[in-house]
């Protein structure tokens, strides 16, 4: 059987914690900040946890290897 290959876009826009959770960043912040209210820039800082279902998708599909 070939190896199982970790898809390349999943690589760089998630991150799998020591306890299995699934880690993203937030999306809205490249551009036309100037529309959003401080309070929006301010909550989309940083990163987030991935709902359940959602990070069992990503590492089962995507990010096998993980």
């Amino acid at each position: 059987m070939p190896k199982m290959k970790t898809k390349s876009g999943a690589k760089k826009r998630f991150k799998i914690t020591a306890t299995g959770k699934v880690l993203y960043a937030q999306s809205g912040k490249r551009h036309g900040m100037i529309k959003r209210s401080n309070s929006q820039i301010r909550d989309h800082r940083g990163t987030k946890v991935l709902f359940e279902t959602d990070a069992y998708n990503i590492k089962r599909y995507f990010l096998p290897n993980g």
